[in-house]
């Protein structure tokens, strides 16, 4: 028993009861015991200053004798009592060791599994992703670079690298809601029924040019709307709200020919009831077919109004039968369409039109909750002289006041003024109302949606992630044009731009000269907007045109005096409409002026080889005959060999005898040598062409 003799000389050198000597004996005599060293289970009590050795003694033995080659492993157990022992010596670090060999390992952390979900507010940077995967920062940034990823701590990660890292750690993206549509979701809620009560309905006026869309609505709507208007077209959105009986209806006045198909499909976007003008002289034009395939595609309901019927010799049953062969058969004519024959000039038929309207919104059942917060739509906006940005909403579910917080795309705003469509100051309207505001930041787009928010601060942060959700896009879509249109740039030559800086009353005629432009582009000529916007033209406007060499577009405005005076000292070139054709007729043709000319050949003769010459001076000369037209001196030739064409180019001379000619008709011998080409052989076909440029057309 050598190593248990051992074993109590260590025993009997203690003099303190340091219960990290004890155990630090125990595991020194331990790893002597034997070759396939047994784990000791001991077991510490209440253990005090002398005690403490006696029974370290005692519990030795017992625990030495049982150990086999082959025995168990005995789990080490420390009990929690030995932590109030008193150390006087600062042991902490040993014994912290020694513990540490004796106990369970600490629980590592906790490692995400391929069925957990992590819920992530999109976009997320390399720090927040970290934090969400328990994982060091430099350790993710490792990982992405791995993968071709090359990122920083605070820049965000884009859906495609966040799907890479969910197969490199295991788990699944669970999209947070986003702070819009947690702060919108009081607009998402459906209304109860019981909340729902009846509403006005929304109604747009839509038909050809000039059949009389603007006239019927002016008589309706008893205001003088078609003597402010140029040209006979409306040059942007109005809305009017018009009482009747004891009811009311509300009416958007959308442009009405083809070149505003964007605008006017915003218009039956949020359009109940579509009246669809036909003037009885002309009846179905192709402007009134995309009205009607307009109003089919939005799902609203149509009501015709054949108008112009004071006409003399016009034919209502004509129209209708027009109206049946595109599926919309009056009711008299054994269809469901309600057609109603009116005169915008005597008034004949109007209020007929009105009360088929209600009655159709009856059936319709038309309903909104006037007791929430109000959604809606910008119908029009403009900059005012001394008012600032002003714009037209219309109201389509709740009620709007003044003084409350609306947010408008990226545009805040605090409503200070509110006017009726008459220029009344109001304090509050309902669904279905059309109302002109003042108090946005800015002059937003038409059609955009607004939404009444309780909070004012809930309503800036919308606009901050709002704000920088575009900010991003902007950068991801410079990216994106730079390296995929990098080589075309580069090539440089074969698209050419067309810079245009466009100024505009209001953002409605905007939006219809965007898409009356968008339609002149072709490949190899951009039409490139560098700026727009509603308001007079200024000076910072025509420092951009300079710096851009871009032309300046006005239409229903004029330019600043300090503009002015620049554009005059500069050069630079300015062009003002109070028509919008016309202005899309000046753009086209500079466009075409653009284009290159279409290249025709022109046949002008045949000429054969008869026999070669070789002169001094001017080499190899064919002798030819014009069989037939006639041949220019300089005109372009191809030299046909055996039904194949051998050569193609320019003639360089062209003789009668020795004697420079400029022409040789038919039946006439001359000599002829081509440019480039000294292999003419006798028989050879020569063929003259001339080339003529054709200006091409859109």
């Amino acid at each position: 028993m050598p190593k248990v003799k051992k074993e109590k000389t260590a025993v009997k050198k203690i003099t303190k009861p340091k219960i990290k000597a004890v155990i630090k004996t125990k595991k020194v005599s331990v790893a002597k015991a034997s070759a396939p060293k047994p784990k000791i289970k001991a077991v510490a009590k209440s253990l005090k200053a002398k005690p403490v050795v006696k029974k370290v003694k005692e519990e030795i033995r017992p625990v030495i004798k049982p150990v086999k080659p082959a025995a168990p492993e005995i789990k080490v157990e420390v009990k929690p009592v030995i932590e109030p022992i008193h150390r006087p010596h600062k042991p902490e670090e040993k014994l912290k060791t020694a513990s540490h060999v004796q106990t369970a390992p600490a629980p590592e952390k906790a490692e995400v599994t391929a069925s957990k979900e992590i819920e992530l507010e999109l976009p997320i940077n390399v720090k927040d992703l970290a934090i969400k995967l328990q994982e060091k920062s430099s350790v993710l940034i490792k990982h992405l670079m791995s993968m071709g990823v090359m990122t920083g701590i605070n820049q965000s990660l884009d859906e495609a690298t966040l799907n890479k890292l969910c197969l490199k750690y295991d788990f699944k993206i669970k999209k947070a809601p986003t702070a819009e549509e947690l702060i919108l979701q009081e607009h998402k809620k459906i209304d109860k029924p019981k909340d729902l009560k009846s509403r006005s309905p929304i109604v747009t006026f839509m038909g050809h040019v000039d059949h009389g869309k603007t006239s019927l609505l002016d008589a309706i709507c008893k205001t003088k709307v078609t003597e402010a208007e140029h040209g006979g077209i409306t040059q942007h959105i109005g809305a009017y709200r018009v009482s009747f009986h004891q009811g009311a209806i509300t009416f958007l006045d959308t442009p009405g020919h083809e070149a505003f198909t964007a605008m006017r499909a915003r218009g039956a976007s949020i359009t109940d009831i579509v009246v669809l003008v036909v003037a009885a002289d002309d009846g179905i034009m192709p402007q009134t077919q995309e009205a009607i395939d307009h109003a089919r595609a939005a799902g609203v309901a149509i009501i015709v109004a054949i108008n112009k019927i004071d006409k003399a010799g016009v034919n209502i049953d004509t129209v209708k039968k027009q109206l049946s062969q595109v599926d919309l058969a009056a009711e008299d004519w054994g269809g469901k369409t309600i057609t109603v024959p009116v005169s915008a000039k005597t008034g004949e038929g109007i209020d007929t039109l009105l009360e088929m309207i209600l009655l159709q919104a009856e059936i319709m059942e038309l309903k909104a909750n006037p007791d929430r917060l109000a959604y809606g739509v910008v119908v029009e906006a403009r900059m005012a002289k001394g008012r600032g940005p002003v714009a037209t909403l219309l109201v389509q579910n709740g009620s709007l006041s003044l003084n409350q917080n609306i947010i408008v795309g990226n545009l805040y705003g605090k409503i200070r003024a509110m006017l009726d469509d008459r220029g009344h100051g109001v304090t509050s309207v309902g669904p279905a109302s059309p109302v002109e505001v003042l108090g946005i930041t800015g002059i937003p787009q038409v059609g955009e949606q607004f939404f009444a928010i309780a909070d004012e601060k809930e309503a800036k942060n919308l606009i901050a992630a709002r704000a920088e959700k575009d900010r991003q896009q902007q950068v991801k879509e410079v990216k994106r044009i730079s390296l995929e249109d990098l080589h075309a740039q580069i090539a440089g030559g074969k698209i050419k731009d067309l810079k245009l800086i466009i100024k505009a009353d209001v953002q409605g005629s905007l939006e219809a000269i965007k898409d009356t432009l968008e339609k002149l582009n072709v490949s190899e000529i951009k039409i490139n907007i560098i700026h727009m916007g509603a308001g007079n033209i200024n000076i910072s406007d025509v420092v951009l045109a300079m710096a851009s060499d871009a032309l300046i577009l006005g239409f229903n405005v004029t330019a600043d005096v300090l503009a002015k005076e620049l554009i005059a000292k500069e050069g630079v070139e300015l062009k003002t409409y109070s028509i919008i054709y016309e202005l899309a007729n000046d753009i086209k043709a500079a466009v075409e002026g653009m284009l290159a000319p279409k290249l025709k050949k022109v046949f002008l003769g045949k000429v054969e080889v008869r026999k070669m010459f070789k002169l001094t001076r001017s080499g190899l000369i064919a002798g030819c005959y014009v069989t037939k037209g006639k041949v220019n001196r300089n005109c372009m030739v191809t030299v046909m060999r055996n039904g194949e064409s051998a050569f193609e180019g320019k003639l360089s001379s062209l003789k009668r005898f020795k004697d420079d000619v400029r022409e040789v008709g038919e039946g006439f011998e001359c000599g002829i040598a081509i440019g480039g080409f000294d292999q003419l052989m006798e028989g050879d076909i020569i063929e003259a062409y001339d080339i003529k440029k054709i200006a091409r057309k859109l």
